[in-house]
C-alpha cells in the first residue's frame, strides 16, 4: 500500500489539546463489522461487551520523560528520554547536537553526547529526581506545555510499570468505576505490559508502507494470559484489546515477530511487528482505540480490523461529528 493512501484531512480545532473533564465522559464511535456506526459515550462500553468475553489492557507507566535544562552558555536545551542504555546513560531526543554539560536543575546535570545520549553519571536516586523536574511527553501537536495535571490524566489509571515515554492512550478513558463495572458483568480484565517508544507514534516517511521501518519496544506477558486467551476463544468468547500497544504485544508475540525470553515466571522480550493490511490476526477480536494521525502506523492497525475506505469513510464521519482527535481526544469500538 502508498503511505498517501492513508492521508485524510482534519482541521486544526478537532486536535484535542486537554483531555475531557471526565475520562469516560468522552465520546466513542461504535463501529460493527456490517458497517452499522453507533454514536455514545466511553461510560456505555459495558453494554458492547459479553460476559466471558476477555479485556487487555497495557499497565504501562508513562514517566515524565521531557527534561529542560541550561547549558554554561545560559543557553536552554529540552531533551527527551528515549531508553536507557546502561546504568545512568540514555539515548536522547533534541534539536540540538549539543556537546556538554547540561544542568536540569540544583540536583540534576548530564554530559550530552552529540544531542543523542544522556550520561547522569553516578545517581541513584535519577527517575526520583526526573520526577520531580522532568514534564509528562505530550505529543508535538499538542501545543502547549505540559503541567501537573498532565502527571495524572496523560496516564491510565490502572498504569503500574513504570517504562513508557507516550501514553498507551485508548486506556485513558477508563476509569475505576467503569472497570468495576465490567467485571461485574463478567468481564475479565487483563493486562499486560508494554513501554511505547517514539517507533509507536513516529510518522510513515517511506512512499510505500512496505519500506517503513518499526522500532522495537520492551513487553511483559504473563504465560498464564495466553492459556487463558486460548480457553475464551475457545468457549465462543471475545479478545478484546485496549489500543494499539496491547495488538501488537499479543500479535508480535503469538506470530514469533518477536525476540523472548524468561525473567521471573513472565515472557520478556522487544517486537518490531508493523501490523498493517494482509496482516493476520491472530487473537484480537475487537478493538478499542483513539482517532489517529493521518499516515500513521496505529491508523495502519486499526484499518485491518475495519478496512482502509470504511475507516477513512468513518474518520471522515468523526469530523463532520465535531469528534476530538488524537491522545486527548475521543475513542472509537471496533466489533
Amino acid at each position: 500500500m502508498k503511505t498517501a493512501d492513508y492521508d485524510f484531512h482534519l482541521p486544526e480545532e478537532l486536535i484535542a489539546f486537554r483531555p475531557a473533564e471526565k475520562r469516560d465522559d468522552s465520546r466513542l464511535l461504535v463501529l460493527h463489522r456490517d458497517g452499522l456506526t453507533e454514536h455514545r459515550l466511553f461510560s456505555d462500553l459495558p453494554s458492547y461487551l459479553d460476559a466471558g468475553d476477555m479485556l487487555i489492557v497495557n499497565n504501562s507507566k508513562v514517566f515524565p520523560a521531557r527534561l529542560t535544562g541550561y547549558k554554561p552558555t545560559g543557553g536552554r536545551l529540552e531533551i527527551l528520554l528515549v531508553a536507557e542504555i546502561s546504568a545512568g546513560i540514555w539515548r536522547i531526543m533534541s534539536r540540538d547536537k549539543y556537546n556538554g554539560i547540561l544542568k536540569i536543575s540544583d540536583r540534576l546535570s548530564a554530559r550530552i553526547s552529540n544531542g543523542a545520549t544522556a550520561d547522569f553519571g553516578d545517581c541513584p536516586d535519577l527517575m526520583e529526581l526526573v520526577w520531580k523536574d522532568g514534564a509528562m511527553p505530550l505529543p508535538p501537536y499538542i501545543r502547549r506545555r505540559p503541567d501537573d495535571a498532565d502527571k495524572e490524566r496523560y496516564q491510565t489509571v490502572y498504569a503500574e510499570k513504570e517504562g513508557s515515554i507516550a501514553a498507551p492512550t485508548a486506556g485513558l478513558h477508563f476509569t475505576a468505576q467503569l472497570l468495576d463495572r465490567l467485571k461485574t458483568s463478567s468481564v475479565l480484565v487483563r493486562s499486560l505490559t508494554l513501554h511505547v517508544g517514539i517507533g509507536t507514534f513516529r510518522p510513515v516517511k517511506t512512499e510505500s508502507t512496505d519500506d517503513h521501518k518499526m522500532e522495537t519496544e520492551f513487553f511483559e506477558i504473563d504465560p498464564e494470559l495466553i492459556s487463558e486467551i486460548k480457553e475464551v476463544k475457545e468457549r465462543g468468547g471475545r479478545i478484546v484489546a485496549v489500543g494499539t500497544t496491547v495488538t501488537r504485544t499479543l500479535e508480535g508475540f503469538l506470530s514469533g515477530k518477536c525476540s523472548v525470553s524468561s525473567v521471573n515466571g513472565k515472557i520478556c522480550g522487544s517486537t518490531d511487528i508493523f501490523i498493517r493490511e494482509g496482516h493476520k490476526i491472530l487473537a484480537v477480536d475487537s478493538l478499542i482505540t483513539n482517532f489517529h494521525l493521518p499516515r500513521s502506523t496505529p491508523l495502519m492497525l486499526a484499518s485491518v480490523f475495519a478496512g482502509r475506505e470504511k475507516l477513512l469513510e468513518i474518520y471522515g464521519s468523526a469530523v463532520e461529528k465535531g469528534y476530538r482527535f488524537f491522545s486527548y481526544g475521543d475513542a472509537m469500538l471496533v466489533l
